[in-house]
């Protein structure tokens, strides 16, 4: 098993990257490294993450490593990260690019 990002992922988590170094390096080093180790956990346990709350009829799921969220699908043998949104923003599907409606 091996994870990857799609490039809109990458792009995400970059920018949200830099924005938090802007405002404090040490605190986007951390970042990172938490990053890394959680997704990391994806090679040995790719169902370890929880379903994402908004969307529970899909299939993705999500690794929450503070103030991020990360998005994921399985396929075959990679786990592909598919988005990446701070925890205040409200996602859109994975699949459909759609935001869930209030009930």
């Amino acid at each position: 098993m091996k994870v990857r990002f799609t490039s809109s992922a990458r792009s995400q988590f970059l920018a949200g990257l830099e924005y938090v170094k802007a405002e404090n390096p040490l605190a986007a080093a951390t970042l990172f490294a938490l990053a890394k180790k959680s997704l990391r956990r994806l090679i040995a346990y790719p169902q370890s993450g929880r379903r994402i709350p908004e969307f529970p009829d899909l299939a993705h799921r999500e690794v929450i490593v503070p103030p991020y969220r990360f998005f994921y699908r399985l396929e075959k043998t990679t786990v592909w990260i598919v988005a990446v949104w701070h925890g205040a923003q409200l996602p859109a599907s994975p699949q459909t690019g759609r935001r869930p409606t209030s009930r």
